[in-house]
């Protein structure tokens, strides 16, 4: 068989110069088309934004306004920890704002020498430390095993199931552990019907910090249940053929599929866990302080219901929440800069 010139021994014409970078040609044309829409869309002006969004705005202004009243306007309420606020110094506790003498960082110099708020703030970073190693783990957890379950009904019952203590008030959670675990609960009265010495763990100020990460962990691991379902329903099966044709089992699937699925929305949590690092809670604690003693129930959030609310030390208290809002914004930054580093989103973008 005779071979014309610039053909290829199985007979085909190789491309010529023109034909060679027209996929390459078109790769960098359609790559450039993306910021130039987005270009685009950044100069529509924002009266015309405002017609075409005026709908989903209207949806959101209620909520717009209520956060505006109950979360930002009562932070001009921080004044009061400059000053030796006295609410009866005028009509009204907002007049007296502007008739309470001026101290200055007198407040916060006391708080630095209070050896109460020292240990409130000790219990708070050890309680939380133990939650973040304790608590979020047992959402991943439950998540994979729930993911693994085959039957969609089975599986639809137990998400029920694990999510429906996250409805109930710390006073029922509470209960339902004194009924358990307490002197007269049931494990307690099954010990001794049977000759053991029976035992209360609601009272054990040595255990309580274990107690208290139970409890959270049964109220709010159903939460975190729900969001890694959610990043699991959007990894493809795809992956997990592919991982299986070359010889992956189960363990390698997870750790190489699933685990790098989860991995952004745990870096969020994580983000949002640390900044929420100093309320490790409120009602939780108010309710057992008087079983175990405000030496291991002792927090930041109930210190400052006690030195506001039940002693009237407006201005110190409010010095002791500005200084933990203060840290806790600081936790949030610092975890979002690590988890932009680690290559991941975190709470907002760079």
């Amino acid at each position: 068989m005779s071979l014309t010139a610039g053909s290829r021994p199985d007979g085909t014409r190789p491309p010529t110069a023109v034909e060679e970078p027209t996929a390459a040609v078109a790769t960098v044309v359609a790559k450039e088309r993306v910021p130039r829409r987005e270009s685009r869309a950044s100069k529509v002006p924002w009266r015309i934004r405002l017609r075409r969004d005026r709908a989903l705005i209207l949806m959101t202004m209620p909520v717009i306004v209520l956060l505006l009243l109950f979360n930002y306007v009562p932070l001009l309420g921080n004044i009061v920890a400059f000053q030796d606020y006295d609410p009866y110094v005028s009509s009204n506790g907002v007049t007296a704002i502007f008739h309470s003498p001026w101290v200055g960082v007198e407040q916060f110099s006391r708080m630095v020498d209070d050896p109460l708020f020292w240990d409130a703030a000790k219990n708070t970073i050890l309680l939380f430390g133990l939650q973040l190693v304790l608590f979020f783990p047992v959402p991943i957890a439950l998540a994979l095993v729930i993911n693994s379950v085959i039957r969609p009904r089975v599986r639809a019952v137990a998400q029920a199931i694990m999510y429906l203590p996250h409805f109930f008030s710390w006073v029922l959670v509470v209960t339902v552990f004194q009924q358990i675990f307490g002197g007269a609960g049931i494990i307690a009265q099954t010990l001794e019907d049977h000759g053991w010495s029976g035992f209360d763990l609601m009272t054990n100020a040595d255990l309580f910090k274990y107690l208290v990460t139970a409890q959270a962990v049964w109220k709010d691991a159903g939460w975190g249940i729900i969001v890694f379902l959610a990043a699991l329903a959007a990894v493809s099966t795809d992956l997990y053929e592919a991982a299986a044709m070359d010889g992956a089992g189960r363990w390698r699937r997870m750790w190489h599929v699933t685990l790098p699925a989860l991995r952004p929305v745990i870096a969020l949590l994580l983000v949002l866990r640390v900044g929420d690092a100093l309320s490790v809670g409120f009602e939780q604690f108010l309710l057992q302080r008087y079983a175990v003693g405000a030496g291991a129930s002792e927090v930041l959030d109930t210190y400052v219901w006690n030195m506001g609310i039940q002693n009237g030390d407006f201005s110190y208290a409010a010095a002791v929440g500005l200084v933990k809002g203060a840290i806790g914004v600081c936790l949030v930054l610092g975890a979002n800069k690590v988890a932009h580093l680690l290559g991941e989103q975190g709470v907002y973008k760079k």
